[in-house]
């Protein structure tokens, strides 16, 4: 049998069953998990009460504070125990399937492995700068054979909540970050502005000079830009601060991503820290390790939870993702997690096995036969 990590997280409100933080940890069918505000109104005055739970929010889904784990990860062993075990493996991209444009060695072989024994192959990514199509294109040219559908990027993730929480229509996204966002929004049918349309705009700082916004903005949207600058940070901030009931929606707080193979550059999480540091409110994050992509898939696809294995090479995004989620996790040691990090006494994040790349998949299945 396989042995699992037990991992259990103390909880991080009053015992009080009224407690707001207590029913946005809880699970509900109508509500998503990861936030518990489906039921609240877009037309929102009441900001005390939206600062709030915001900040649960966050307690809840991203600072883990009480992690502890009661047992260690353990090397992959057997590769065919593991695969026999689940219906599903969800694999990061970046660090699992390629770093920057190069593919990992090994990995078209695995995946058609994998295929071979009717595993179903999910691919999930808090790269936000594609939409899902034009990630299709992506792993076409680097040779895989993976359909749309099996595609969910952040980028894909913002519009799917706001679709889940009925945004209406009437009201408009502002985009901080690049085209695959605006593809998603597009395609979702929501009205945005900003995106790179916004990354060549400066302001001329002059005596008595006001700066307007849209006041229809109801949802800015956060995610990586490599053309961001102070007007991007100045509208967003505005419409954040005074629109009532603007949502501030990250696609991840990923501190660092892999643009090239040769060295590590800074994340999603950089672009996001300029709103919170200038709004002080913190952000809804729809990418890992938030479970509503984790739920959403579950619900596409009518897989059990317990039948997934998450396959990633970061611990406090793949890794929880997967823990959150209650699913198996395998942590890559291809990406930006090496096997000192996972053994620091510093790290409470322990998946249920570790391996130098998934084409281990392979070695390891012919060694256990």
């Amino acid at each position: 049998m396989l042995s699992r990590t037990v991992v259990s997280v103390s909880a991080v409100s009053s015992s009080s069953s009224t407690s707001p933080s207590r029913f946005l940890c809880k699970v509900n069918p109508t509500i998503p998990k990861f936030l518990g505000l489906k039921g609240l109104s877009h037309n929102l005055t009441n900001r005390t009460t939206w600062d709030r739970n915001l900040n649960l929010n966050r307690r809840c889904n991203t600072r883990m504070e009480n992690f502890t784990t009661k047992a260690s990860a353990q090397p992959l062993k057997n590769a065919d125990e593991l695969i026999d075990s689940v219906e599903t493996f969800i694999f990061d991209c970046d660090g699992v399937i390629w770093k920057g444009d190069k593919l990992i060695d090994g990995v078209p072989q695995t995946l058609d492995m994998l295929r071979s024994r009717g595993k179903r192959l999910v691919f999930v990514t808090n790269n936000s700068t594609k939409s899902r199509k034009q990630y299709g294109k992506k792993f076409e040219t680097l040779g895989l054979d993976v359909s749309e559908e099996e595609i969910f990027a952040s980028s894909f993730a913002a519009a799917a909540y706001l679709k889940s929480i009925d945004f209406p229509k009437d009201k408009k996204v502002y985009v901080v970050g690049e085209d695959g966002i605006l593809k998603e929004l597009e395609l979702a049918g929501f009205q945005y502005l900003g995106g790179p349309d916004d990354g060549g705009k400066k302001i001329e700082l002059k005596p008595g000079f006001l700066m307007e916004h849209d006041k229809d903005v109801g949802a800015v949207v956060v995610g990586f830009d490599r053309y961001l600058n102070y007007y991007k940070v100045q509208y967003g901030t505005l419409c954040i601060r005074e629109n009532p009931g603007c949502l501030f929606i990250a696609t991840n707080r990923d501190a660092v991503t892999h643009l090239t193979d040769a060295q590590e550059w800074a994340g999603g999480g950089s672009m996001v820290g300029a709103f919170i540091g200038s709004t002080q409110r913190e952000p809804l994050v729809v990418g890992k390790p938030s479970t509503f992509m984790m739920d959403y898939l579950a619900n596409k696809f009518g897989i059990l939870k317990s039948q997934i294995c998450m396959v990633g090479d970061r611990l406090d995004t793949d890794i929880l993702f997967g823990q959150n989620g209650g699913c198996k996790t395998l942590l890559v040691l291809s990406g930006v997690t090496s096997l000192s990090m996972l053994q620091s006494p510093s790290n409470s994040i322990q998946p249920d096995f570790y391996t130098n790349k998934i084409s281990d998949f392979l070695s390891l299945k012919a060694a256990a036969v």
